[in-house]
């Protein structure tokens, strides 16, 4: 039995620890514990959710992007970066393709793109959700006002995904440039919550400058927060951003936070992220193994698919939808749990009337 072992317990039983007992566990945790706490997880999410993982459809439908995020390889600084934008024929036959294959969830993401307005981004979910009333559509569109996620909300969009990256205001500012800050991105998430959307936040792992400090940070406000998804995954970097030539955020690390967010949040949609199949041809097997439950097969089309690069190497971007649903499949079931395609949607949503 590893040293941290009364900690897990703890942690399992409460859902919380304190700042000082978090940060004790995140720096001496040792094979034992990591098997324990794994363990945990995967009892938790049985539990809570069942051993299903849910599969949603990634359309990136925008590289276009306003920002100059220091990590982000569609930062607009980057003019090396090949734009492109998908016609709304192209997003719908998207989802027609999803729906065929089974998929129920949609989640259309892009850079912040002007060129996407928000009656355009209204006529596109209301558009969707004529065509496939039982799907779900989620939004990954980054910083709105609040009117504009009120209108996205009222075409029909169910969720919205927004990853904080860090709560701490030093850190954000060493990660973004000076007129993003982690306070507006706090306001946003906090309008998302009261509009009535399912809301995701959540970090990159490794990111540049981020200490064990920030990392207990960020786990007691996402458990204060108590969002509907967490998105926890490493960073990875890309070769034209100031970041080129820092470390990637490691396989162990994220692994161990997304069974800590488990245990903090047990009925949590929690991703196993392509970056973490970038950083380990099975990395995504040891998410779900760690306690993830949501794997998101691209359904871009493959003539873009590798022109929406956020980080280098990203793994999938020239195999068919078909083909990549099929690899998932049997990623999730050698990891131990069953495939559903259907909306999945949070516990505290209920079902498709959600």
């Amino acid at each position: 039995m590893g040293a941290n072992a009364r900690l897990i317990d703890e942690l399992r039983r409460t859902r919380t620890l304190a700042a000082t007992e978090l940060r004790e566990l995140l720096l001496t945790m040792d094979a034992a514990d990591e098997e324990a706490l794994f363990s945990a997880a995967r009892e938790v999410r049985r539990e809570t959710v069942g051993d299903v993982v849910y599969l949603r459809g990634l359309i990136e439908f925008t590289n276009y992007c306003r920002n100059d995020c220091l990590y982000c390889g569609i930062r607009r600084s980057n003019a090396r970066a090949c734009r492109y934008r998908l016609s709304d024929e192209q997003i719908l036959a998207c989802c027609d393709q999803g729906h065929e294959l089974g998929l129920r969830t949609f989640v259309l993401q892009g850079g912040e793109d002007s060129g996407f307005g928000d009656d355009h981004i209204c006529a596109l979910v209301a558009a969707i959700k004529e065509r496939h009333p039982d799907c779900a559509v989620t939004l990954s569109i980054g910083e709105k006002s609040r009117e504009s996620y009120a209108r996205y909300f009222a075409a029909g969009a169910d969720r919205y995904l927004l990853r904080h990256e860090t709560s701490n205001p030093a850190h954000y500012r060493r990660l973004h440039p000076p007129e993003l800050t982690i306070e507006n991105r706090k306001r946003c998430l906090d309008d998302l919550r009261d509009i009535g959307y399912q809301v995701g936040c959540g970090i990159m792992v490794g990111s540049p400058y981020q200490t064990v400090d920030n990392v207990v940070e960020d786990l007691l406000y996402m458990r204060d927060f108590e969002p509907h998804m967490v998105g926890i995954g490493p960073f990875v970097p890309h070769g034209d951003t100031p970041f080129a030539h820092m470390p990637a955020g490691t396989l162990e690390d994220t692994l161990r936070l997304l069974a800590i967010v488990r245990l903090m949040l047990p009925e949590v949609l929690l991703p196993a992220t392509t970056a973490l199949g970038t950083i380990d041809p099975t990395g995504r097997e040891k998410g779900i193994r760690a306690g993830a439950n949501v794997m998101m097969p691209s359904l871009t089309p493959l003539d873009v698919r590798g022109d929406y690069l956020l980080y280098d190497g990203k793994v999938g971007v020239r195999d068919q939808a078909a083909d990549v649903m099929r690899d998932l499949e049997e990623r999730v079931e050698a990891a131990g749990c069953g495939v559903d395609l259907g909306r999945g949607d949070h516990p505290g949503f209920g079902d498709a009337s959600a």
